[in-house]
């Protein structure tokens, strides 16, 4: 319950824009006389009391209910000179990381894959904060106040399997045949129309993605800050196009280790505070059962033998629609987190990467979903017609929460979000577009020197379409729930072709075009029945896990097809490629200490798996 002078009632626009959580914030603003004592809450000018009841007066003083007060509030914030300096230090860090890595670009391994050699922990730290962007915080956030706990699926059961997959089974494969992009590996499995499919989807993709991050960033920075829609988006671009410019994917992972952990200190202080404002856990836990969530917002697994959950999902398709074909499909996959680990220094270290990176993965659900539940709790119509969207659930925390400096840290590590997310896919663009359209299919005759050129152009390109897309985006209030939808697309059946590839030799070349072509158009267009309303999901996200595996069951069952009607390729083209043809004309590149057990991927990867299913355990 909050306490407001009475003559603010006269006129709703002089209600309060938000209760402010220490003086000076509002500089200028006459301060009404104090409520008695016994009713002060340390606020600036507005006095919380849980000594207040609806309608009641205390003096001068009447009490509202806390969430019709948070619902009204806008999200500007006070930010001052610090804050702005704090801004402007990034930038400068950001860019001279770009123009320090310039100077170790020579040849196109190095603009496209930094030169091969990295260690493990900076490129498993890369791993993971090249896909800790916009979508994470904001999309998880969101999804945090829509779904509950059972967001941790995308954690727990979507990312850390996978993760652990792809370094255990795939980078061997991917490392060690010396291509510099997913695309490139499907063209030397199957055939070069197979490349040009899968390069032209995920350049695509990358795209759409990148203006996902761009557009909402471009949201956040208008309604914290006052900066337009296509000033925000303009500054975030032209940074990211500067540094990736100049040092290729060597500024993009520099930058990214440095992001991971000004984006972990953003958040940090908001998880704190919120938990803090709400009771701390138990307290939260109560206010999550008596809210629109109820007892299904704090259970991951229970109601899910049917669809009686706040995600409207049964087993079967987090399961096998999010644990398996979405998550293995993204992870191991997606050449924009690849691209790190294919930037390692030798194979281990290529393992490693993934799995490095599981490790924090498995507790980011403390800075992205809590932070979700936390805003649910306090902000009465979030997600409701007429209030803030699930979206804005982190802008409002920071917005109610932080003090001016801290609100710097907090602004920048939005930022930071935002253009590692947008480096990420167009750092994966850029390769992809270089290797695998232009030199693989248009022209490939040229010098070492002109293909850098040639990625910086494309670099430039994929930021002026990526602002394109930004706009896309604005159709969506759950930007998870479209790129969910992306990931149904375009990684699921890209995943069933590859999976099969791997371990069935027989598969030939043209079962690996039509298989991935079927299980596109599939994706599309089962989507397209859900929003014209022909197929029931449910909700969005649903509909999106479903999509996922009606396309990977289409393409497994067309690639089987195709294979039994055409001929397969020689065994002597497939060693390297394929489960159980090792190439004998690779050297071994381990380095010394690798066979330590610290450093063996299996045990790693059994470790973060086990802890994984542990985490479940107190939420079931």
């Amino acid at each position: 319950m909050t306490c407001l002078p009475s003559s603010v009632f006269s006129s709703p626009a002089r209600l309060p824009a938000r209760p402010l959580g220490h003086a000076g914030r509002r500089g200028g603003r006459p301060k009404p006389a104090l409520p008695p004592a016994h009713l002060r809450f340390c606020h600036d000018w507005v006095y919380a009391s849980p000594l207040c009841e609806t309608g009641r007066r205390a003096g001068s003083w009447r009490c509202v209910p806390d969430a019709q007060l948070l619902a009204a509030q806008d999200l500007r914030l006070d930010v001052n000179l610090l804050d702005y300096v704090i801004l402007a230090l990034y930038f400068l860090v950001v860019l001279g990381i770009g123009f320090a890595a310039r100077r170790a670009v020579r040849t196109s391994l190095d603009f496209f894959l930094s030169g091969r050699a990295l260690p493990a922990w900076i490129t498993g730290l890369a791993f993971m904060s090249a896909n800790l962007g916009a979508t994470e915080i904001l999309g998880m956030a969101a999804n945090g106040a829509q779904y509950g706990l059972m967001t941790v699926h995308y954690y727990w059961i979507g990312a850390v399997p996978a993760m652990v997959f792809l370094g255990v089974v795939m980078m061997p494969f991917y490392y060690r045949s010396k291509v510099h992009s997913v695309p490139e590996f499907m063209r030397r499995r199957f055939n070069g129309a197979t490349q040009l499919l899968n390069a032209s989807t995920f350049a695509l993709a990358q795209i759409l993605i990148a203006g996902i991050n761009l557009y909402a960033l471009g949201l956040v920075m208008d309604a914290l800050l006052g900066w337009p829609l296509w000033v925000s988006i303009i500054v975030a671009a032209a940074i990211v196009l500067a540094y990736i410019t100049l040092g290729g994917l060597s500024s993009a992972i520099y930058n990214e280790v440095m992001q991971f952990f000004v984006i972990v200190a953003a958040l940090v202080p908001i998880v704190v505070i919120g938990l803090t404002r709400v009771g701390g856990f138990s307290g939260l836990g109560e206010k999550v059962k008596q809210g629109v969530l109820g007892e299904g917002g704090l259970h991951t697994w229970a109601q899910t033998s049917g669809t009686d959950n706040p995600m409207s999902a049964n087993w079967i398709g987090l399961v096998l629609g999010l644990g398996f074909v979405l998550s293995f499909g993204y992870w191991t996959t997606n050449f924009a987190e690849v691209q790190r680990a294919l930037s390692a220094r030798n194979t281990n270290a290529a393992r490693l990467t993934p799995i490095v990176a599981a490790y924090p993965k498995l507790v980011i659900p403390i800075v992205t979903v809590i932070p979700g539940l936390v805003a649910v709790v306090l902000f009465g119509n979030l997600g409701k017609d007429g209030g803030p969207t699930y979206n804005e659930a982190i802008p409002l925390l920071m917005n109610e929460f932080l003090p001016n400096g801290v609100l710097g840290i907090a602004v920048t590590g939005l930022l930071a979000s935002f253009m590692a997310g947008v480096a990420a896919n167009i750092s994966g663009f850029n390769t992809v577009f270089t290797y695998d359209i232009w030199k693989s299919h248009v022209n490939g005759d040229h010098s070492d020197e002109w293909y850098v050129r040639l990625g910086r152009i494309a670099t430039t390109g994929g930021i002026v379409a990526g602002i394109g897309a930004a706009f896309i985006a604005a159709g969506f209030s759950n930007i998870m729930n479209y790129l969910q939808s992306l990931f149904s697309f375009f990684n699921a059946p890209l995943f069933a072709t590859f999976i099969i590839g791997l371990f069935w030799r027989r598969m030939t070349a043209w079962a690996g075009f039509w298989g991935l072509l079927s299980g596109t158009v599939c994706a599309f267009a089962s989507y397209i029945l859900y929003k014209t309303g022909v197929l029931d999901f449910g909700t969005e996200l649903n509909a999106s896990f479903w999509g996922a595996g009606i396309a990977f069951v289409v393409d497994a069952i067309v690639s089987v097809v195709v294979t039994l009607v055409t001929t397969p390729k020689p065994q002597s083209e497939l060693r390297g490629l394929v489960y159980g043809l090792s190439d004998a004309s690779l050297s071994d590149d381990a380095l010394a200490g690798d066979a330590a057990w610290y450093r063996s991927p299996v045990i790693l990867g059994a470790g973060a798996v086990v802890l994984a299913a542990a985490f479940y355990l107190p939420f079931l």
